[in-house]
């Protein structure tokens, strides 16, 4: 195997000139004449498993297979896993989501120490570390500890297991310490049991979530390859030498093991989980069982097999590295939820067996519906449709489709309808073939119902409302119904995610054939417009009596979900040409973008405008009358210019967005959601974006490579690839002059999915100036009728 990591010296040099780097991604370097460079022979060698460590970006860098259960990877005291400015390690744990805001996973972290154990605390146990003494690349993390007389721990994984290998000094006091008791989340209950001289086993039931939640239980095995010289629990503060179990209600509880590494320094151990049970756990571990470096190799050509469906050429070094590594951590989830003999436990708690499909788990549907959820759609739609076929499974077991569900539970974390769009897309790309009426009647039921009081599910919280006048009404004094966020605290925003979904849901039952409901769901598509005030000329919510409610300030206007009225306006993807209509036409559309965008100092600086005017923190949603690219709700915004009749303006902002995404640790723009804008970079970068998400439109730009060439999946796309080129793209030459889709003149501004499945090329020429190339009648996307 080709084992090549990231140079971490490099590396460290890089985030210390951080103006630098972002010039280098898309300035003058990276789009200037230069000879086109071709992507490296193994895509995995431009893949950094640190961008988004520093700043919130709360990615981790330890090791996964795609979509895997595990995700083996270092904790250092952030609450979601690993910070690149912490200086230690507190354990290496099995599970963790890239990107997500609230504390989540990191069960049973393992670190290993020598000589005595007294500490139970995994912060006081903690081991120092340094970035010098650190590499990770796709399925693979090793680390230097600095503490306990020098320990080098490597990492790699499976789908269900975390391989380790440690090397000790010389010494007959080497431990492994295991820490059931301290997770990421907040523990409910733990036990933990040496089994026998090679075996540990534990339970863990937790919950928490940015809110509190139902508990979900995992269950862990791991077996090392040499046995133990002894062994000891601690449960709270006292250490037990000898005790083979320990059991805790919540609080610190663990197990240490012990070699004599004097003569052999090295120990390998393999942890397997399951959501199911302790069996469950075991099978994984036997089906999967390998030695590390067979793990490491497995996991290596698991890697480059998916980045390898992308090729790109010409951009700088930097450019491909931050391209190639958001392409990475869009293939991190969702992540498999069965165990190797197919069942899974549902989210009605009891198990369930998956017959012909892999059941996945972790949605975090209100980020990824926007742009993940297409990415996988067009480059791992096999696993796609397996992860939508998983979300009918969860409406036929548990009652209702999801909102924001973790492992087996369902969170009720934000606010709209953000299932209704995954779902739809879904329907668009071919993933319900067979499941259509299934996959219909679900949605059905969730856009026009609500969820019964005994049922943990918030679904549309609102919707008897909004069925009935229209809006969602913002009731901030309203404690939610159920554990989450409520669709009542966020009526201006609830309305129109509703509203989004209400037009995508038309769509689907319009080819169907279901016309009544087709219908009738377009009509509620356009209930945005019940929210616009003309005294203000945005949207504002409005109260349980049907007024106008909060501060008349769009920038400063409650009621909008980690957002404000400016940077929800742009949100009516159904019926953009109506929004235009609403906002005074064109012309005042593309007055009121070119305000948002602060486009006169962005053309005079894309990077510094970026960072400086639009972005204020990765936490920072209100108050603002800018774009906040850190954010899903502005994802769409810079692609609202197509409709205005100027395509160039949405190059002009894609291309000083794509600034903020670095080959840095800080490199991430807000968190990543569990891939949603590491997707966002990736579609922004090839120059085709989903401006229709839940439905078969693809919006156009400017790449920022000469060429891409995506494999794709005949069973979907029987052509078998589809080529986007941009000769002599650049900061300077960014500007369409002309399009072709198969050699044949384009001039719209967007594409459908079907011209996707029936097509292999998209040349684009461009230039230095704007041009006329969409801006005729027809060229922007079209309204949801």
């Amino acid at each position: 195997m080709r084992r090549t990591v990231h140079p971490l010296p490099h590396l460290l040099r890089r985030t210390a000139t951080v103006a630098l780097a972002l010039s280098a991604v898309l300035g003058t370097t990276a789009l200037g004449p230069q000879r086109p460079a071709a992507a490296a022979e193994d895509p995995t060698t431009l893949v950094n498993p640190f961008i988004g460590t520093r700043n919130e970006g709360n990615t981790f860098p330890g090791a996964a297979v795609p979509f895997g259960m595990v995700q083996l990877s270092p904790d250092t005291g952030h609450g979601t896993g690993y910070d690149y400015d912490e200086t230690h390690i507190r354990g290496f744990s099995t599970v963790h989501l890239s990107g997500v805001g609230c504390r989540l996973g990191g069960d049973l972290p393992v670190l290993p120490t020598t000589g005595d154990v007294t500490e139970t605390d995994n912060a006081r146990y903690a081991a120092a570390f340094r970035h010098e003494d650190e590499t990770a690349r796709p399925g693979y993390y090793r680390v230097r500890l600095g503490s306990y007389g020098g320990i080098t721990a490597e990492l790699s994984a499976t789908a269900h297991t975390g391989r380790q290998r440690y090397t000790f000094p010389a010494t007959d006091r080497a431990n492994v310490l295991f820490n059931a008791g301290q997770s990421l989340h907040r523990t409910v209950s733990t036990s933990i049991e040496v089994l026998d001289d090679r075996t540990v086993r534990a339970t863990i039931t937790g919950r928490g979530f940015c809110r509190d939640t139902r508990p979900y239980t995992v269950h862990t095995l791991t077996r090392f390859d040499r046995p133990f010289a002894s062994w000891g629990t601690w449960s709270g503060d006292r250490t037990t030498s000898g005790s083979r179990s320990s059991r805790a209600a919540g609080g610190r509880n663990g197990a240490w093991v012990r070699f004599d590494t004097a003569r052999d320094r090295t120990v390998e151990a393999t942890t397997a989980i399951s959501y199911v049970d302790a069996a469950g756990a075991e099978r994984n571990l036997k089906a999967e069982a390998a030695g590390f470096d067979a793990t490491a190799a497995a996991a290596h050509s698991a890697w480059q097999r998916r980045l390898g469906d992308v090729r790109v050429t010409g951009g700088a070094p930097e450019l491909r590295r931050t391209f190639y590594s958001s392409l990475y951590r869009a293939f991190l989830s969702p992540n498999t939820g069965s165990d190797v003999d197919g069942r899974y436990t549902g989210w009605d708690g009891r198990v369930h067996r998956a017959k012909g499909f892999t059941y996945y788990q972790n949605w975090s549907l209100w980020d990824t519906y926007r742009t993940q959820a297409q990415l996988l759609a067009l480059l791992a739609p096999r696993e796609a449709r397996d992860m939508a076929l998983s979300v009918l499974r969860i409406d036929a077991e548990g009652g209702w489709l999801p909102k924001w569900g973790y492992a087996t539970v369902e969170t009720n974390i934000m606010t709209g309808d953000p299932v209704t769009p995954y779902l739809t897309n879904a329907f668009h790309h071919g993933l319900l073939a067979g499941h259509e009426e299934e996959a219909y009647r679900a949605l059905r039921k969730n856009a026009d119902g609500v969820p019964p009081g005994g049922s943990p599910y918030a679904g549309r919280e609102g919707n008897a409302r909004y069925v009935k006048d229209g809006f969602v009404p913002y009731e901030p004094g309203r404690p939610p119904a159920k554990p989450g966020d409520s669709d009542l605290q966020q009526g201006g925003s609830a309305t129109l995610e509703y509203a989004l979904a209400d037009g995508m849901l038309a769509k689907m039952a319009r080819a169907l054939g279901h016309r009544a409901d087709a219908d009738r769901y377009a009509a509620r598509s356009r209930n945005y417009r019940r929210l616009f005030d003309p005294a203000t000329g945005f949207f504002r919510p409005r109260d349980a009596a049907g007024a106008f409610s909060g501060h008349a300030d769009p920038a400063r206007s409650p009621g909008f979900h980690e957002g404000t009225a400016w940077q929800y306006q742009w949100l009516v993807p159904q019926d953009m040409p109506g929004l235009v209509r609403l906002l005074g036409g064109p012309a005042a559309t593309e007055k009121r973008l070119d305000s948002f965008f602060a486009l006169d100092r962005l053309l005079a600086d894309p990077a510094r405008t970026a960072r400086e005017v639009w972005v204020n923190g990765p936490y920072d949603y209100y108050n603002a009358d800018k774009y906040n690219p850190q954010n899903e709700p502005d994802l769409i915004a810079p692609y609202a210019y197509l409709s205005a009749g100027r395509p160039w303006k949405t190059t002009d902002v894609v291309h000083a967005a794509l600034t903020l995404f670095t080959d840095a640790p800080s490199g991430m723009t807000g968190n990543d959601d569990l891939g949603t804008m590491s997707a966002w970079m990736v579609l922004s970068a090839i120059g085709v974006y989903p401006v229709q998400p839940g439905a078969d439109v693809w919006g156009l730009s400017t790449p920022v490579f000469d060429r891409v060439e995506l494999r794709l999946d005949r069973r979907w796309y029987p052509r078998g690839r589809f080529t986007v080129s941009a000769p002599g793209t650049s900061r300077t030459d960014r500007y369409v002059t002309a399009v072709r889709l198969d050699g044949r003149a384009h001039d719209r501004a967007y594409l459908t999915t079907a011209q996707l499945r029936r097509s292999d090329r998209l040349e684009i020429t461009v230039g230095a100036r704007p041009s006329g190339w969409g801006t005729g009648a027809g060229a922007a996307p079209p309204a949801i009728g």
